[in-house]
């Protein structure tokens, strides 16, 4: 059985607003650390409040840090593992090219050869088309 369409609408009273707020802030942890655990990454969150001008951070500061600088040294490596120079770039480029050229190629002498058999059977004889 389906659900009906939930419509979406901002909550107008402040207190409650501030109560799904929290609520949502911590199912959302709940989450984090069972994805955490279930998984076995590591993971952190930063939330930022209307309600208060200081960021939450998850699990701690300290893990957070931890994280995040772990990122950063992953995207490094995979920057490093990805990077193109001009002449890489190009060569890429002209070899996906031909490839695709002769994938077009096969294609027009199959269809030249199915269109020269059709003509043979129709009878009009073996001229190439």
């Amino acid at each position: 059985m389906t659900r009906k369409k939930v419509k979406l609408a901002y909550i107008t009273s402040n207190s409650a607003s501030k109560a799904t707020y929290k609520n949502r802030m911590k199912g959302l942890t709940k989450k984090m650390s069972e994805k955490s655990t279930l998984c076995r990454v590591h993971t952190c969150a930063i939330m930022y409040s209307p309600y208060k001008s200081q960021p939450k951070v998850w699990p701690s500061p300290m893990g957070v840090q931890q994280v995040l600088s772990k990122l950063e040294m992953i995207l490094e490596m995979e920057k490093s593992k990805n990077m193109l120079n001009q002449k890489t770039f190009l060569s890429q480029k002209i070899t996906k090219a031909t490839k695709q050229l002769k994938n077009y190629c096969k294609e027009n002498w199959e269809k030249e050869i199915t269109q020269v058999m059709f003509n043979n059977f129709c009878g009009k004889g073996a001229s190439m088309v």
